[in-house]
């Protein structure tokens, strides 16, 4: 389909080991911390605050973990692309394709708050071309279209 492209999606402990590659690869540091970091966003279905990831990343550790540490790991993933920030809902979803650097479209549930991302680079494209032609430089076009997925589509019209 035009404006789409291919690309290899990961998950459990694939997706672990690319983010781990991925990160390495920029030249970064893959401590325990952001281990424990991302595996605990890897496992939500949904998108997690740093609050949750904190909670969930200190009950598995046994100990208290601080949500400040938690964003600056969040924002380094997002720098380094292991990981997306749903802007709408101040929560952080993993990339489930590190390797590949583009702009994701969020389609964002109201009533279950599950997040899917789609590809469209014709259209996210034209974003950037648009924002650069009115001056704006380094464009990351983020894109949320909130509404109903399928399942709560289909839960509300059975009602």
């Amino acid at each position: 389909m035009a404006g789409h492209h291919q690309h290899h999606d990961f998950a459990g402990d694939s997706l672990i080991d690319a983010a781990r590659t991925a990160l390495l690869d920029q030249g970064e540091q893959w401590t325990g911390m952001r281990a424990d970091v991302f595996e605990a966003l890897a496992h939500c279905d949904k998108p997690a605050s740093a609050y949750d990831i904190a909670e969930n990343v200190g009950r598995e550790r046994g100990k208290r973990v601080a949500a400040n540490s938690v964003y600056r790991i969040l924002d380094l993933f997002v720098r380094t692309n292991l990981a997306r920030r749903v802007e709408s809902a101040n929560a952080y979803i993993a990339n489930s394709h590190p390797g590949c650097r583009h702009d994701c479209i969020f389609l964002i549930c109201d009533s279950c708050g599950a997040a899917t991302h789609i590809d469209n680079d014709r259209l996210t494209g034209a974003l950037r071309e648009a924002a650069r032609a009115a001056g704006f430089a380094d464009v990351r076009p983020v894109v949320e279209i909130r509404g109903r997925c399928g399942d709560c589509d289909v839960g509300e019209s059975e009602a």
